[in-house]
Parts: structure tokens; sequence; C-alpha cells
């Protein structure tokens, strides 16, 4: 089993470079579905998450050829309707673009339930929903979902319940080849789905308002090649910023957009952070005290659910009481129990965690349990005294691209390592 371990304590200082956009990565690689060209993506972030959906392309017939670490060519032309692994893809939660991506070329798509982090209850009715209304007949039974397109696909006007990230990129997929408009209306806005539309868009689709509340596709005959580069990941550059928050330093974030950041440097800043924003950098300067703050995590503009327990690791060292409301995610409070461990005074009531600030906190043996969670132990350990052990970080190396290497480079004392080489030498 992989570990890592981190002597707590140090200030951070210097660059880091922030990737490729996991959360756009894992909809514009099943997108290239879609397009009947070679399609060249750059800035794909190193992560396992973009490994597996290499290996799904792969496996249903795309040609995948890495150019460098950080580009690949892939030519989907040759690709057929059959489904992915049903191993690979319940091991994440972007499979499910497959199902978009599929039923828009083929007119009809079976794929496995999908997988990834335990965030509670994500229902995929709104996918269905407007699959549905594009013309697809749908069912779910032995672990999969299946639509079909029998007459083909036609445009529609779709109201979502609720602005579903996932439905509105499945639909968004589903309609670029369909025939009409289609009218995505209470569309989300974040900036994978503006990322994901600019990509289409190059390939030759004809989107409008992606970042607005409605969205509108005309269907094209067909979608060619080209060539296009993902935008910086928000999520790991406000992870960067939450620990220099936490440890202290002076830490400079560069390949950033940072009107994508704007909230978090705003709360950053309320809690006594001084934030200096540059064309396609910030730079985070903190002593290390913080003050507490309020945080309700809402859908882009607003606080992302996924900066959550970053942020409340940083509400674990701050001054006073802090409180935080989530109303995105259902289950994001596992984490909970682990900064407990470190000496984090958290109390959680349903959708809320109140956070009394501890003097310090110390190291200790604990569990990265999702992909965010586990990002908030590394802050937390970076912060603390003494030093922290922190098991399944496969989840981490789902979203992070060389997380280790990165905070190394600033000056954190930090190892990957295998436990089992540790008891070793330990005995």
């Amino acid at each position: 089993m992989t570990v890592y371990t981190i002597q707590g304590g140090k200030k951070l200082k210097g660059e880091a470079f922030v990737g490729g956009a996991k959360n756009a990565a894992v909809a514009i690689l099943p997108a290239c579905v879609l397009c009947a060209g070679k399609v060249t993506v750059e800035n794909i972030p190193r992560i396992s998450d973009v490994t597996t959906m290499l290996e799904i392309l792969r496996s249903i017939g795309a040609q995948v050829r890495l150019t460098d670490s950080t580009t690949v060519e892939i030519d989907a032309s040759g690709i057929s309707s059959r489904p992915a692994p049903y191993d690979l893809a319940r091991s994440m939660r972007a499979s499910y673009y497959l199902i978009g991506a599929t039923l828009g070329r083929f007119g009809k798509a079976r794929e496995a339930m999908p997988g990834g982090c335990d965030l509670g209850v994500r229902p995929i009715d709104q996918h269905i929903k407007g699959f549905r209304a594009l013309g697809a007949h749908v069912l779910t039974e032995g672990g999969y979902i299946a639509a079909e397109g029998r007459n083909g696909l036609t445009g529609a006007n779709i109201y979502l319940d609720m602005a579903s990230v996932g439905a509105t990129i499945n639909i968004m997929l589903a309609s670029c080849l369909a025939s009409g408009m289609t009218l995505i209306d209470n569309a989300a806005k974040e900036p994978h789905i503006v990322d994901l539309a600019n990509f289409l868009n190059a390939m030759g689709a004809d989107i409008k308002g992606a970042g607005t509340d409605v969205i509108k596709i005309r269907g094209k005959q067909s979608l060619a090649g080209g060539t296009y580069a993902i935008i910086p990941d928000q999520i790991e550059a406000g992870t960067f910023m939450a620990a220099a928050a936490a440890a202290g330093g002076d830490v400079t974030v560069t390949n950033v957009i940072p009107k994508h950041l704007e909230c978090i440097t705003a709360k950053l800043c309320e809690m006594g952070v001084d934030v200096e924003e540059y064309d396609d950098a910030v730079r985070v300067v903190s002593g290390g005290k913080l003050t507490a703050a309020n945080v309700k995590t809402l859908p882009y503009p607003g606080f992302p659910t996924d900066m959550q327990p970053q942020m409340a690791a940083c509400m674990s060292l701050a001054e006073g009481t802090s409180m935080i409301t989530e109303s995105v995610s259902d289950n994001r409070y596992k984490y909970v129990d682990e900064l407990r461990r470190m000496g984090a005074h958290i109390t959680v009531d349903g959708k809320v965690a109140v956070i009394e600030g501890a003097r310090r906190l110390t190291g200790a043996p604990v569990s990265a349990c999702d992909l965010r969670a586990g990002a908030a132990m590394i802050i937390a350990a970076l912060a603390a005294s003494g030093r922290t052990t922190i098991e399944g970080v496969r989840h981490i190396e789902r979203g992070y691209e060389d997380i280790v290497d990165k905070l190394r480079a600033l000056g954190a004392d930090i190892r990957r390592r295998e436990h089992y080489a540790e008891k070793a030498k330990q005995a």
C-alpha cells in the first residue's frame, strides 16, 4: 500500500505550476468519440483518471498515442458502440460521458453505471431526462445504462430540475450530431463546461451560451478533428493556495485563470491571507495565522464543493468559529473524523459543519477517503506539528498530478512510500 508521509511545520516558498483541468479532461477525452478525424488534446493532466479514460477509449477501438507527457492524439474513426470494460467504467464517475458521446455518434449506447468518489447520492435522472427528450429509449438494468434513439436523435427543449454539471455535459455530447436545435435551460456554468463547448466548437460543433443558464446546440452532420488545449485546473490551483495559507509562506501559483479563482481568493483574503493576482498567476502570502470565516458551497460562480474539505483544513487552524454549509454534495464530511485525529474541533449537523479553530494540529495516521478529502489531509499535515502518514493516496492521485514533487519543490517535507517497505525497515 502506498502512503504519503509528511513532516509538518515547514513554510512553503516558490512557484507551483498547475496542470490541465481534471474535470475538463475527463469530458473532452470521451467527446473525441464524436469526431471523425484525428484530435490532438494538449495540457492533459497526468492523473490516474485520465489514464483510465484513455484505456477506455483504447478498449472501444480508438487509436491513442501520447506524443509527450501532456499531449495525446486520439483517432476515434474506427471505434464501435460496444460498452467499455465494466471494471474500468465503474472505477470513475466521468465514465458516464461515454453514454452521451456514443449515443450521439451511433444512436445507441450501453455503459456500466459510473463509480468514483463516494459523495452520497448522485443520481443520473437528469441525464436520462435529457436523453429521453432527444428521442432515446433509456433503460437501467444489470448495472448498465442502455440508451437507443431508434428513430435518430432530434433536438429538444430540456429544462434541468437542478443545474447538474454531468447532465449538462452529457446532453451537450448527445445533441451535437442530433437533427435540429437543442436548448438546455438551467444549465450548469462551470469553467469546464465552457471548455468542453469551446473544444466541440473547435471541432465543428455549433454551441452557444456555455457559461450561462441557457445553452443552445444546433446539430451538425459530423465533427472533424483538430487541436485543442485544456484550461488550467481551478481546484488544483485552489488547493495550492489553501496549502500556502495554512502552512504559511510565499507561493506563486502559475498557469491559472485568476477569474476562475475569485471566490477562493475572496475567502482566503477574508481569513487574513494576502493574495495578488497577475495575468496567469496568483501569489499567496501567509504568516500562517488565519481568522475564522463562513463558507456555503454553491454551483459556479459560487464557492466550489470540490474546495470545501481543503477550506475546512484551513478553518481548523483559524482563530475563532467558522461554519461550512454544504449545499451541493450529500456526503462531503467523511473527512471530518480524520481531521479530528489531528486535533481539529469540528461538529457536523446535517449539511452544516461548525469548526472551532485549534491552536495547532498534530501529526497522526489518517486516511484519504476521497479525492478532495485527501487534499485536505495533505494541507492539515503540512501545517501540523510532527509526522502524518496518509493512506488511500490512490484517491489523491486520481486528480492531482505530481503532487508530491510539486510540494517538495516548495520546501515541504513529503515522501511517497510503500507501506510494506516502511514496516520492513522498522523491523
